[in-house]
């Protein structure tokens, strides 16, 4: 079995923080939203290779970032874009890949900016034992929060109805962007798109594709985060540091108060500073300022402010004046 994991996004939503990084390297703890996700995959036995999907844009960093580890599965895939208007949806992406790399086995679809603490294995098993198309699920509990994926309700585990981002969701189980696809369903990528379909989001797909090929859904419980916004990015720091805080060796903390759901990382300089919920990356100053809920980057310096659900660029510098964004 293959693996493509979907890295192509501009991820417009958390700028500045991502649009000179990829999200997927946005840190948790001491590792990255993606190593936590290439670390599940190389666990895995019954998967071969991991094509990485990513755009021009970005490339290099992956490349880099790949140099550095010890993984054997991941290759990358270069799709020919470098903005979010060049861009070819995300199933007209999926169908370029599976033809350029001439894939032709069972495959494992995952968005790089998935957590989750459900296994792999225990999703690829339950495939498995369907031998057809399969949606991972989550019930998200409120369908305000239910508008911005795709709804499904099921009938002993077979998909009966999947809605897009619907404006009155039926209900509150999710798709949460990793699919398993037989090898005989990707040729129906192909068709989908030839008939003129949306060729953005994967589950315009599974709505479409449900009706034609028994489709089933791998519900469980227990922790996902779609890190695609500044708020559950924050939670995902939150939950993988237990509540806690993480502060790096190097950084320099004097007279501050710092709370749960804090990363500290390296170089950093905390004096006279209120942090909580927040990641304050390398290299930045916070001076006589009160942070909450807020992602400062490498660089900044912030002096005598209240930072409140805010993203802060590198190198922006902030004295004097109260903020709140």
């Amino acid at each position: 079995m293959n693996v493509i994991v979907l890295a192509g996004g501009y991820a417009s939503r958390l700028w500045p923080i991502t649009r000179h990084r990829p999200k997927m390297f946005l840190p948790l703890g001491k590792t990255t939203v993606i190593d936590r996700l290439y670390a599940e995959l190389e666990r895995c036995d019954r998967i071969e290779t991991v094509y990485v999907s990513t755009n021009e844009r970005f490339a290099g960093d992956f490349e880099a970032h790949l140099a550095e580890t010890a993984y054997d599965k991941p290759r990358l895939s270069i799709e020919a874009t470098r903005a979010e208007a060049e861009k070819h949806g995300v199933v007209g992406g999926l169908a370029r890949l599976v033809e350029r790399e001439s894939i032709d086995d069972d495959v494992l679809v995952v968005a790089a900016d998935n957590v989750f603490d459900f296994t792999v294995d225990a999703f690829i098993e339950f495939f498995d034992r369907r031998r057809a198309p399969t949606v991972a699920a989550y019930d998200v509990g409120s369908t305000d929060r239910a508008t911005d994926y795709g709804v499904l309700a099921v009938d002993d585990e077979r998909v009966v109805e999947f809605v897009e981002k619907p404006d009155e969701p039926p209900g509150t189980l999710v798709s949460v962007g990793c699919y398993a696809f037989p090898r005989e369903t990707l040729a129906t990528l192909r068709t989908y798109l030839d008939s003129g379909n949306d060729p953005d989001e994967p589950g315009w797909f599974v709505e479409w594709l449900h009706p034609r090929e028994p489709t089933y859904a791998f519900s469980f419980s227990g922790t996902w985060f779609d890190v695609g916004t500044r708020g559950s990015y924050l939670d995902a720091v939150d939950w993988h540091l237990d509540g806690g805080s993480l502060v790096a060796d190097s950084a320099s903390v004097e007279n501050s108060s710092i709370g749960r759901g804090v990363h500290v990382m390296s170089n950093a300089t905390l004096v006279d500073a209120d942090v909580e919920r927040a990641v304050v990356f390398p290299d930045a100053t916070l001076s006589g300022t009160t942070v909450r809920r807020s992602i400062v980057d490498e660089g900044a310096s912030l002096g005598d402010l209240d930072v409140v659900d805010a993203m802060v660029g590198a190198y922006t510098q902030l004295p004097g004046e109260n903020t709140e964004a």
